[in-house]
């Protein structure tokens, strides 16, 4: 089957790009509000599961112990920019279970906002694991070792109890089948599982509303949305679309970007998991994608709704600012979501 054609970018008069995807609305029963494209075909969720793999992290009482409140948590979900308020508590996270930059197994990076890399570089530092988008994640797992009382070291392989614990919150919450078939590597190191966009649907759905959980698993999944959407900086960084839409938002929107187009989007007063993923791995066509959905389903008004239409319809613009067309939904798009019908 192949995803029909969501986004288009144009110049002048003419369509010069397009995207293709799949789109999954379910709420936490598991109905399929809405299915567009290929949402049964297995795709890597990457770091758009971030939530899901910081659960043991609550769960276990280790984030109780080491005093983290809401930016903490918020951090353990993220892929954030490398700004020093990232680098600074993720090193803070480490420092509360005696453990430091050294323990971290993500791997370096420069940090993918531009003013932070320039900082480093002009201060003659290089990047270290803190500037990995996916330190705070990482610093949670670490924590998690201590807390549990185990080898730190290795704590990102498939037979670690860090990772069994994660694997298994991912694989209770989003009940698909997780073996080996469809395990591969994460860019930071971990075990990531191609999981179907209806079943990352209903676990978000399930976390968003405490249904089809158990009472402790949906106090913690509670705890964490609401952590992300209170501290959306820590979940991505300035001009980062998760933390410009919860932003805007206010309490009312969780949404958490993944590498390869890939996004989860969680509405928690209808009682609806979003997944998504734009086929060719784009950004631009990611957020436009996102952008209809909530559009679609949430009827935003005010601020909020000048953020999210900024992303709907986005300029292509010369080298000199001026625009020269712009990314936008597929004529129908966004009534074919609200209505719950196929595209075109």
């Amino acid at each position: 089957m192949t995803n029909p054609i969501l986004v288009e970018v144009t110049r002048g008069a003419l369509v010069e790009s397009v995207h293709r995807g799949a789109i999954a609305v379910v709420d936490s029963k598991g109905k399929r509000v809405v299915a567009i494209g290929n949402v049964d075909r297995p795709v890597y969720p990457r770091s758009a599961v971030k939530l899901i793999q910081a659960l043991p992290l609550v769960e276990s009482g280790a984030a109780d112990a080491y005093g983290f409140g809401p930016a903490e948590l918020a951090l353990a979900c993220a892929s954030h920019n490398g700004e020093a308020r990232h680098t600074t508590l993720a090193a803070s996270m480490l420092a509360r279970a005696g453990r430091s930059v050294a323990d971290l197994e993500c791997g370096t990076h420069i940090p993918s906002y531009e003013p932070a890399a320039a900082d480093l570089i002009r201060a003659g530092e290089s990047p270290n694991a803190l500037h990995n988008n996916c330190s705070g994640k990482h610093s949670g797992f670490v924590c998690l070792a201590c807390h549990m009382g185990v080898e730190v070291r290795d704590y990102v392989t498939e037979t670690h109890p860090v990772m069994r614990a994660v694997t298994a919150a991912l694989r209770d919450t989003t009940g698909a089948a997780l073996g080996p078939d469809v395990c591969a590597i994460d860019g930071c190191s971990i075990p990531t599982y191609g999981i179907p966009l209806d079943r990352m649907a209903l676990a978000f759905a399930r976390l968003a509303t405490g249904e089809g959980v158990s009472p402790e698993r949906g106090k913690a999944a509670k705890r964490l949305m609401a952590a992300c959407m209170a501290e959306p900086f820590y979940v991505a960084g300035t001009g980062r679309f998760c933390t410009d839409i919860m932003t805007a938002f206010a309490g009312a929107l969780f949404v958490k970007g993944g590498a390869e187009g890939v996004c989860i989007a969680a509405i928690p007063a209808l009682g609806l998991g979003i997944a998504l993923k734009c086929d060719d791995g784009s950004g631009r066509g990611t957020d436009a994608m996102v952008a209809s959905v909530i559009v679609a389903l949430m009827s935003p008004e005010d601020a909020a709704r000048d953020a999210i239409m900024s992303r709907l319809y986005s300029p292509v613009a010369t080298r000199r600012g001026v625009k020269a067309g712009e990314i936008r939904p597929v004529a129908g798009l966004v009534e074919s979501i609200r209505e719950g019908r196929p595209v075109g």
